[in-house]
């Protein structure tokens, strides 16, 4: 399982710092989408200029104009920019064009989607689709704890590449350990801990099939 360390609510400096000092134990970095409204794409160039080597994902949540959001993005280093299941399908499409045009890739977020659009988006090739709990959800509904069993099955095929979002916390990882997840999206469990590496660290061990030692 990879991880995504996801970057919100934070200045880009705040966030370099952030990111380096856990930047061994996650896999791809995540420019939020609070990252890009506030600061525009000089979030994604700055990320991108001081990480070169790592998948770099702008959160752009595209629901429309998406040939020129997806230009300006890859154009500024994202290596996979984010569009909404519950944009049109145009949209959708165009993404994925622009995506291939850059070789670069496309997750499409799936927050506040119908099964009915989940079954059809699943049929777009090379897509990495997000399963997603919002922030309002966690912080103003309380539905904060992902389970094994909130995962359609229709998903966890090897054709199909499955990103898990919205308040992952260690206690819960372990049900997305088991569920065939291909990715886990972690915000605050990570930026918000006392010690943000030892708190990636932890993360990185179990997605790796170890235990974590707190040395």
């Amino acid at each position: 399982m990879k991880i995504q360390l996801a970057l919100d609510r934070l200045t880009i400096p705040e966030a370099i710092r952030l990111t380096h000092l856990v930047e061994s134990h996650i896999d791809w970095i995540e420019v939020g989408t609070s990252l890009i409204k506030e600061f525009g794409m000089d979030s994604v160039r700055e990320m991108k200029k001081a990480f070169p080597h790592k998948t770099i994902l702008a959160d752009t949540k595209t629901m429309d104009n998406a040939k020129y959001e997806a230009e300006i993005s890859f154009s500024a280093g994202a290596d996979i920019i984010t569009v909404m299941g519950t944009a049109p399908i145009v949209t959708i499409k165009t993404c994925m064009e622009m995506a291939r045009r850059y070789q670069k890739r496309v997750m499409i977020d799936l927050l506040n989607t119908s099964s009915e659009q989940q079954k059809s988006l699943l049929a777009i090739e090379d897509a990495i689709f997000c399963l997603h709990i919002s922030k309002d959800e966690q912080e103003l509904n309380g539905k904060n704890e992902w389970q094994k069993s909130q995962i359609p099955a229709d998903f966890l095929t090897p054709s199909h590449t499955i990103a898990a979002a919205g308040g992952i916390t260690l206690d819960s990882f372990s049900q997305l350990l088991t569920s065939g997840i291909n990715i886990a999206i972690i915000g605050s469990a990570i930026t918000k801990a006392s010690k943000p590496a030892d708190a990636a660290k932890q993360f990185n061990q179990l997605a790796k099939g170890g235990v974590f030692i707190n040395e």
